[in-house]
């Protein structure tokens, strides 16, 4: 009961501009630049968003990040692709929890183990305060797992925003 106590007060006592300390507009600056990088590399979408801690209700439900970073995907359509290669990059600061949300055609050919290894060493970055380093490593490891599957061709188009949502 403890940890579910902890996890309520850390999400109820998140104090508004707890993202913009974690990750001030020069860091979203870098993230997005490192998106449209990445994206040059293959023909995924990179999503990336971050959210500050739960709203009451979906908290007292007991939420898990995963659950809200499935909403969010939808919420922020990253499904919405030509080829399903959407993928999602998620930051519940609260929790210092990473979750990578893929679209169909991107699950299809790579296993949820590698993605959760990517989190892991995100969460790793998360756990020291490093949360723009986090990211950015997230989102090359992110590319390179894309390169292999879904390798660049001309007339690629950028189908998803770069810029990163804050929720």
């Amino acid at each position: 009961m403890s940890v579910k106590l902890g996890r309520i007060l850390r999400h109820l006592f998140s104090l508004p501009g707890a993202v913009a300390r974690a990750l001030p507009a020069t860091a979203l600056g870098r993230i997005e630049k490192a998106i449209k990088k990445a994206e040059t590399e293959h023909r995924g979408e990179i999503r990336v968003a971050v959210e500050a801690a739960l709203e009451s209700g979906a908290l007292l439900s007991g939420q898990s990040s995963r659950s809200r970073a499935l909403e969010v995907f939808s919420l922020l359509r990253v499904w919405d692709t030509e080829e399903n290669n959407g993928v999602l990059i998620y930051l519940l600061l609260a929790d210092r929890a990473a979750e990578i949300v893929v679209d169909r055609g991107i699950h299809a050919q790579v296993q949820a183990a590698e993605w959760r290894q990517i989190c892991r060493r995100m969460e790793g970055a998360f756990s020291k305060g490093e949360f723009e380093h986090g990211i950015v490593s997230g989102i090359e490891e992110v590319s390179r797992v894309l390169a292999r599957h879904f390798p660049p061709r001309p007339g690629d188009r950028n189908e998803l925003p770069d810029k990163p949502a804050v929720l």
